[in-house]
């Protein structure tokens, strides 16, 4: 009789707990969703490796001085500390959480199979609890909204374009073909042809339809409200924009360029030249140019008080100015001196 009285006791009890079990399995390590329209970085930086990102005052950065290692500090260059002893690139960053390419093993010296491995990885905004999507070679990742777009290569189809969900699930290949993921706005991805032709598309995240933009050579692709930016192949790489309301094309300069970014109110670009290389800025428009800085240059990364850049092939030091206002050109020695301090 007492043994019934405990089953009839207990029975609800355990069918209470193997609930609680099931959805907390279910909805453990869930991540929150993201607000429509989130980004986890600007074109213009992923189109440059994605080096730097921002969020809500933090910026997040890849130093150069400790071999890519991963840092953050104040959007005013203070508080500059490392987080972790990976070298990152394709950085992105959103809600609680940073997605990154892990670039290379050989800076890595910590333990577990986590560190010592290639891939896409996430982490925490402390640089902790890394989790891995995918450990083959990858070269710009991209988050948009709730998924995870990167261009994932294997030896067997090449480099092809693939989405994941930000707890690691549902990876699928959406694109046969090679498509740079760094350009979005309202549920597309603008890019150029690669395989085939250089002509501007769209890729719909919904669907996964393709659709034909603009006929015409184009290169990096960064759209910006109503306008693309763009290298204009078939004339010299000149730099120019496209009004999708009006479908017209502005040329902004003649000269040939390198490697350009956006921000809300100016360009940056590297002109290439045999005589007169420099990096460049000027409004949106293409009106207002200035020379910042004489030399070959790239990696030109943007947040929202500073440009970051490095002469070409040499990742030190890396050089800064104010976005906005005179140019005055510095070196970065915040990072500098956060590297001599993590080192010793």
């Amino acid at each position: 009789m007492n043994n019934k009285l405990a089953v009839k006791f207990l029975l609800p009890i355990v069918i209470l707990l193997l609930f609680v079990m099931f959805f907390a399995n279910l909805y453990l390590g869930r991540i929150p969703e993201n607000p429509p329209g989130t980004t986890g970085n600007t074109a213009g930086n992923l189109n440059n490796k994605g080096l730097f990102c921002e969020e809500n005052g933090t910026v997040y950065f890849s130093n150069a001085y400790d071999n890519g290692s991963l840092y953050a500090m104040n959007s005013d260059e203070t508080n500059s500390r490392k987080l972790a002893d990976i070298k990152i690139e394709s950085l992105n960053v959103a809600g609680n959480y940073l997605y990154y390419y892990q670039a290379d093993s050989s800076a890595a010296s910590g333990l577990g199979s986590v560190r010592s491995m290639t891939g896409v990885y996430r982490s925490t905004l402390k640089g902790t609890k890394m989790t891995c999507f995918n450990k083959d070679p990858a070269q710009i990742v991209s988050l948009i909204e709730n998924h995870l777009y990167y261009q994932h290569y294997d030896a067997t189809n090449g480099m092809t374009l693939y989405r994941q969900d930000l707890d690691r699930k549902n990876p699928i290949e959406i694109a046969k073909q090679i498509i740079n993921p760094a350009s979005s706005q309202n549920g597309l991805i603008y890019f150029n042809g690669v395989e085939k032709d250089h002509n501007l598309y769209s890729l719909n995240l919904s669907d996964h339809s393709m659709k034909l933009i603009l006929e015409r050579s184009v290169w990096n692709p960064i759209i910006q409200d109503d306008f693309i930016y763009f290298m204009d192949v078939s004339y010299q790489y000149r730099l120019c924009r496209y009004q999708i309301s009006t479908n017209e094309i502005q040329v902004l300069t003649e000269d040939r360029i390198d490697f350009f970014n956006v921000s809300e109110n100016a360009i940056y670009y590297q002109v290439s030249s045999a005589t007169a290389p420099a990096l460049k800025r000027m409004a949106l428009d293409g009106t207002n140019i200035e020379i910042v800085d004489e030399g070959i240059f790239e990696q030109i990364n943007i947040t929202s008080q500073y440009v970051y850049y490095n002469e070409f092939d040499n990742p030190v030091p890396v050089f800064k100015t104010p976005l906005l206002g005179p140019v005055n050109v510095t070196t970065f020695d915040s990072a500098r001196d956060a590297a001599f301090a993590s080192a010793n």
